[in-house]
This record gives C-alpha cells, sequence and structure tokens, in this order.
C-alpha cells in the first residue's frame, strides 16, 4: 500500500545499524576504561567514539526525517481515500494499479476488483480511441496533463459521465512512475444540459457560462485545526471557489472569513466527524470573498498532522446542479407560455385542499375556463397571435382573483382556477364563485390588442364548489370541465354550476363507451340494409349499423355513433362495417337477380383520414372476394373542408380500382361549386331534411330542384332519402329525382329480408 513496505524496510535497517553503533561505542568507552591501554590506543578509541556518536545522531535526524514522510504518506493516503471525487493509478501500459473508493462506487466495481484491469474494460468502446490518444500523447511528452470527457460501462452494464484530469505520478529524482487522474461524476450536469435545452434562450446562455465554470473547476481541499479551526493549508481550487488568496487564509477561522452561509451547517459537520464519522457528501451554501453565496457538497474527515488533530474537507460546487435542480422542478410544475402553474401542480394542491378539507368547514371553488372559439382565431391570425391571446388571457385571470387562489393553465386554451377560504355555507360560497367569474367573464370579453390587430374573444366558465370531505381531485375536476361544456352548449360566453344530474350523464356515457368496447369484442353489432329504388326496381342498397344490445335490444346508430366519433371507437367499427359489407356484397355477386346491387357504406372522417386507409379498403375487397363496382362509399361534406387535396387523391385511388363515390347530405353543409366539380363522384343525396317539409316549405323544393339540376348539369346520379310519402315521390318525380330511399319503399332490414325483398320485385 503506497511507499509503507518500502518506508518499513528503511526503518529497520536504520534501527539494525543504531543498534550496532551504539554497541561499539559502549565497547570503546569499556575499553578506554583498562588500565593496560596505551595512550596512544586511547587516542584511537576515542576518535572511533566520536564517529560512532556522529553516526548515531544523523540516524536519529533520519528518523525524524522517516516520521515526517511517514505523516505526509497519512495525509495523502485520507486525502485519496477520502475525496469526493475518484482518483486512480494507471501504468504506462493502460493498466489499474489502484484507486479509490468513491471511484469504484462511480463505475460500479470494489477497488479490489478494479486492480489490474485495463482501463479500456470499463470504457465504451467508442470513447476508448480518444482516451488511448490522451495516454500516448503523455508518454511521448507531447502533453504534461490532460482533461477530457468519456463514459464509463459500469459493472450493471449502465452507463456513467465523466471528466478526467490526468497527470505524470514521479518519485523524489522526477523519474515518471504511472498516471494520476481525478475522476468527477459529471452525470448531474449532462442530466442537466439535457433538461434545460428546452429552456429560454437567456437560461441557456447563463448554462452555458455555469457549464464552462464547472467544467474548469476542480474540487476545493482545506485543512483545519481542531483546535482553534484555524485553516493550516489550502489548495489552489478552494483558493479559486472562495475567491481568498492563500495568505488571507491561513491562521485564520471559517467562521472569521464567513465562508458558511449558515454557521449551522459548519456545527452540523463539526458534530458528524468529531463523533469519530465520516462526513459525505453534504449540501450547504458558502459564501465568496465577495458576498456571491453558492452551493457545495463537502466530505469531511479528521486526521492527525505532526500530532496535531485536523479537520480535512473537500469541497465541490455543485451550483450548476442546483439551478438546474431549480429549473427542472420549474418545467414540471409551470407552464412555459404563460408561467402559470400546470395540470400537475394543480392536482397537486386541489389533493392538498381536500386534506385539508377534513379539518375545515370553509368550501373551495374550482373553475374550468375555456376560451371561445380559440382554435378558430388560432387557425385563422397564427399561433404566434394565439400565443399572445393566452398570455393576455392569463394575466386578465390572475388580476381577477387573490394571492390565495390559484390559477392554473392545464392545456391548449383551458384554465383552471380554484378559489380559497370560501363561506362555509354552499350557497353562499357558491355566490362568491359566481361574482369572481362574472368578472373573469367580463374582463376576458374586452377587447385584446394583439401584435397590432385588435381581437374579440369571450370565455365558458364552470365551476363546481366543494369542501364536503367526499371527494376526489379528479372528481372534482371533471365536474368543473362538465359545467363548462354546459356553458358551451348554453351558446358560449356564460357560467354554468355543475349538477349531480351531469355527473350521472357522464357515468352513463363511460358505461356506454365500455359497451361498445364489449359489443365489438362480442360480435353484437351487424348490418341492415335499406332498398334504394328507382322506377319500382331496387338498385342498390345502404347498409346502416344496427347493435345488438343483450340487454336494450337492436339499438339504431344514433344511439351510440356519436360517442363512438369522439371516442374513436368509429375506427374499428368502421372496419367491421367494411368488412361485413363487403363479405355480403361477395355473397350477393353469386345469387342471380342480386349480383349487380352495390352496397353504399358510410365513412367516418376519421376512419378516412387514416393512413392506411386506401391499403385497408382494397385488401378487405381483396381477401373477401367483393367486386369492387358493388361498393360505394359515402362521404359528408365535411370531410371535404380539412384537406381538399389530400380526398381527391383518395377517392381518385380507389375510383381507379372500381369503387364508387356518394355525397351524402348534401346541401346542409359547406356546398361549393369550386370542390364540388373537381370530386370524383357518382351521386349526390339529396338530404332528408329537404324532403321532409318539400310539400309544405318551397324553399326546400327550390334547394332540391337546385341539387338535382346541379347533378345533371355534372353528369352525376341524384337520390333523395328520407321519402316516407307518395306526395313526396310525385314532386320529387316531377322535379327530375329518379332513385329514392325511405320509408315508402321500405325501412332497414337484415340481409335474409332484404334478399326476400329483391324476390319479391
Amino acid at each position: 500500500m503506497f511507499a509503507r513496505n518500502s518506508l518499513l524496510a528503511r526503518l529497520a535497517a536504520s534501527a539494525a545499524s543504531f543498534a550496532a553503533s551504539a554497541v561499539l561505542l559502549l565497547r570503546l568507552r569499556t575499553r578506554s576504561r583498562a588500565t593496560d591501554v596505551t595512550e596512544e590506543k586511547r587516542r584511537e578509541e576515542a576518535e572511533a567514539a566520536q564517529r560512532c556518536q556522529r553516526e548515531i545522531d544523523r540516524m536519529i535526524e533520519h528518523s525524524e526525517a522517516e516520521r515526517q514522510l511517514r505523516d505526509s504518506e497519512e495525509r495523502y493516503r485520507a486525502s485519496f481515500e477520502q475525496a469526493a471525487m475518484g482518483i486512480l493509478h494507471t501504468s504506462f501500459q493502460g493498466r489499474i494499479i489502484r484507486c479509490n473508493r468513491e471511484f469504484g462506487e462511480m463505475v460500479g466495481y470494489s477497488p479490489e476488483e478494479l486492480a489490474g484491469r485495463p482501463f479500456q474494460e470499463i470504457t465504451l468502446p467508442g470513447d476508448q480511441p480518444p482516451s488511448r490518444s490522451f495516454f500516448e500523447r503523455m508518454i511521448s511528452g507531447e502533453l504534461a496533463t490532460a482533461s477530457f470527457e468519456k463514459r464509463y460501462v459500469r459493472k450493471d452494464g449502465t452507463l456513467t459521465w465523466v471528466n478526467l484530469t490526468i497527470t505524470t505520478q514521479r518519485d523524489s529524482e522526477g523519474r515518471p512512475l504511472h498516471f494520476m487522474t481525478m475522476v468527477q461524476d459529471i452525470n448531474a450536469r449532462k442530466a442537466a444540459e439535457q433538461q434545460l435545452a428546452v429552456a429560454q434562450e437567456s437560461l441557456r446562455k447563463s448554462e452555458e457560462r455555469y457549464r464552462t465554470a464547472f467544467q474548469m473547476t476542480m474540487d476545493a481541499v482545506a485543512l483545519n485545526r481542531v483546535s482553534d479551526g484555524a485553516y493550516v493549508d489550502c489548495n489552489l481550487a478552494f483558493q479559486t471557489m472562495t475567491m481568498y488568496r492563500q495568505d488571507e487564509v491561513l491562521g485564520r477561522t471559517s467562521l472569521e472569513l464567513g465562508i458558511w452561509a449558515d454557521p449551522l451547517d459548519r456545527a452540523r459537520m463539526i458534530d458528524i466527524v468529531n463523533s469519530g464519522q465520516v462526513c459525505r457528501n453534504m449540501e450547504a451554501q458558502f459564501r465568496k470573498k465577495n458576498g456571491d453565496i453558492f452551493w457545495g457538497m463537502m466530505s469531511a474527515s479528521t486526521m492527525d498532522v505532526d500530532g496535531e488533530p485536523c479537520v480535512l474537507t473537500v469541497t465541490r460546487d455543485m451550483s450548476e446542479a442546483k439551478m438546474a435542480e431549480t429549473e427542472i422542478k420549474r418545467l414540471a410544475y409551470y407552464d412555459p407560455l404563460t408561467g402559470l402553474p400546470n395540470r400537475r401542480m394543480l392536482l397537486e394542491r386541489l389533493q392538498r385542499a381536500l386534506s385539508y378539507d377534513r379539518h375545515n368547514s370553509r368550501k373551495r371553488a374550482l373553475l374550468f375556463v375555456d376560451v371561445d372559439n380559440f382554435k378558430t382565431l388560432n387557425d385563422t391570425l397564427g399561433h404566434h397571435i394565439g400565443d399572445l391571446l393566452l398570455q393576455e388571457v392569463s394575466r386578465r385571470i390572475t388580476s381577477c382573483i387573490r394571492e390565495t387562489d390559484t390559477a392554473a393553465r392545464i392545456g391548449g386554451d383551458e384554465f383552471v382556477l380554484m378559489l380559497e377560504g370560501l363561506s362555509e355555507s354552499q350557497e353562499e360560497a357558491a355566490s362568491q364563485a359566481r361574482q369572481i367569474a362574472e368578472k373573469i367573464l367580463a374582463r376576458m370579453a374586452e377587447p385584446y390588442a394583439l401584435s397590432a390587430r385588435e381581437c374579440i374573444s369571450t370565455s365558458s366558465i364552470g365551476i363546481t364548489v366543494f369542501g364536503y370531505g367526499r371527494e376526489n381531485g379528479a372528481q372534482i375536476l371533471q365536474q368543473a370541465d362538465i359545467a363548462m361544456y354546459q356553458a358551451k352548449a348554453a351558446g358560449r360566453n356564460a357560467i354554468r354550476f355543475f349538477a349531480p344530474a351531469l355527473q350521472a350523464a357522464v357515468t352513463a356515457r363511460a358505461r356506454l363507451e365500455d359497451e361498445i368496447r364489449q359489443g365489438l369484442r362480442e360480435h353484437q353489432f351487424a348490418l341492415w340494409y335499406q332498398p334504394q329504388v328507382d322506377a319500382g326496381l331496387i338498385v342498390g342498397a345502404e347498409a346502416l349499423l344496427r347493435w345488438n344490445h343483450p340487454q336494450r335490444g337492436v339499438l339504431g346508430p344514433l344511439e351510440f355513433v356519436p360517442l363512438a366519433e369522439e371516442t374513436g371507437l368509429i375506427i374499428p367499427l368502421g372496419r367491421m362495417v367494411l368488412e361485413q359489407a363487403c363479405q355480403q356484397a361477395a355473397v350477393w355477386a353469386g345469387v342471380p337477380g342480386s349480383d349487380s346491387i352495390p352496397i353504399a357504406v358510410n365513412v367516418s372522417a376519421r376512419q378516412f383520414r387514416q393512413p392506411d386507409f386506401v391499403g385497408h379498403v382494397l385488401e378487405t375487397i381483396e381477401h373477401t372476394g367483393a367486386r369492387p363496382e358493388n361498393l360505394k362509399i359515402e362521404i359528408t361534406e365535411s370531410m371535404l373542408l380539412d384537406n381538399l387535396e389530400e380526398t381527391v387523391a383518395i377517392m381518385q385511388t380507389l375510383k381507379g380500382h372500381g369503387l364508387k363515390f356518394s355525397l351524402d347530405d348534401f346541401g346542409t353543409g359547406y356546398s361549393s361549386l369550386a370542390y364540388l366539380k373537381r370530386l370524383p363522384l357518382d351521386q349526390l343525396k339529396i338530404d332528408r331534411t329537404f324532403v321532409r317539409d318539400i310539400l309544405v316549405n318551397s324553399t326546400n323544393g327550390a334547394l332540391a330542384q337546385a341539387i338535382i339540376s346541379l347533378a345533371q348539369a355534372l353528369g352525376l346520379l341524384v337520390i333523395a332519402e328520407g321519402v316516407e310519402t307518395d306526395e313526396q315521390l310525385a314532386l320529387l318525380s316531377r322535379l327530375g329525382c329518379g332513385c329514392y330511399q325511405g320509408f315508402l319503399f321500405s325501412k332497414a332490414v337484415p340481409a335474409a329480408e332484404f334478399e326476400a325483398l329483391l324476390k319479391r320485385v
């Protein structure tokens, strides 16, 4: 261990020499007293005794030097073992000679396991070439020292980032012995760099300055006497870190210099080391000479120096890591756009409030604020203007509440307010919440000056009062959300309170969603078919979805399709409809009289926009054996608004494979000749709303006439749906419509009944 064996050998040799000299001196003195010794003989013996005395004096002086060497060795060993960074001795061949326990903990090995291993074994392969390059340049004398970053592979296979500073260890005569490497764990800094990459530009620049300082800073080492606390030694890193020169430090105490920001931290460290323990990685704040405060991580232990008890401290500047921790917390709990608390912080505060409510009778209220028509403004004026609006909304909201209240942005244009300390009476608390909501509503309706634009925007607010000790945070937030949607349903720019009936509706909705999922798994859905008639003959069929509900019986699409659209379940439902329709088309294709009957299938906008929609349709047709010309896809006008170019491309691809297209509900949406003439359509459908009142409303008749004329001009077929009376049929016939669908001919029926209808025609 270090120079211990060599030191012991030298001490043993000195002791032997000392004993021999002492014996010789004793003999000489004894012989000098003999009476038979001549005068000349006595003179020779006296000279020999003097030489022996000088040798003894020299050995005593050498023994003192050996003791000082031992003390220095002990100080070095303590620094080696207690250092807050890893220390590594490596041979010029790249093998690890020894390392301290701190380095072992960094890489997950014990020092004994690492001894004798090549450092390449624990170095990431991609980082080995630079490491070898630095070693070779130092061995050749090109570099005196080297500092670089690399990644070690820990024993468990994970990676750890370190900063290495390598120097050459030499003996007393200057001959190189091995490399000594100071290893600094920089994982916290690397993690901070990744987290801070998303912060603002000013924070990024600040982080770069601190990163540079952190990279260049070595650990500060200092030695203080236990008796009076005075500094007896400190390294250059300590001087750099504290901004004190060495002559300003030695002989003075840390309390005199004011280095500890909180003297209680020093007392805590002293208590630990006085109890015989090692103080490891204690975090504390320190003060520089200029008064600046910084965070440091200190390790300390006691040791004797020339017989004097001292405290050795090793301190690492961790200001950057603390700043990163603060910033990470800010990013985790605050909205970056408005600076308001985010959903996570809101829910935590809400949970604390609910815990406190068990001992407090005062009510609280949650206000769910949603900006009306924000998407339209955002899409029309651009996201930059939308962001400015949201920032102004957050300022207006916070100006309407107290400091004790919480305003949070939980996503998009949704804000939630938690009002504290309302009345113990539910009615009075609701009145107080309404007053604040009305104030917010008025402020939100004031004009906004956004980047030289004046905009008008309103909001809808849902309110729920809580504080009964039975709620949970998710339920309360859901109640406020439900109330907000009620405000929107009331025409927007309104306030609504949550009512239990709304919660019942939400519960029923959730139950229906689960039942739809179960119905899909258990194949409870089936297609029924409604005839499409021309000149008394069935010329087509529209596939209409029915749900064979195990408790409620057969349900029509209005009972479940709207919810399926909202939840995304319309995708698997739509795939199932297409599958069943193609299977039925394949069956009818082999039956005389029904082989040319096309089946019209309604496709939702969400299904139509699926990236694999075209591929899925063609694959379904192929594996079911259906004829493409016997499949007609019905789309709605709303599908044309999102991306007309994409819609046209999808339709043209499927048309190229023989499929037909019908535009459903024509005239009820955003009809435009500009897009209509671009669509590869085969048919227009007159909506049932025009047919229903066609006999009593002349406008409906005119619209039906216009649609028929337009279809004829574009060379498209036209069909009227919802025909229920002979009078409607007669009028539509006079207007030029030749194809019909409705209860006058037949309601939608199962496939077997539809086949029976075909046989009767």
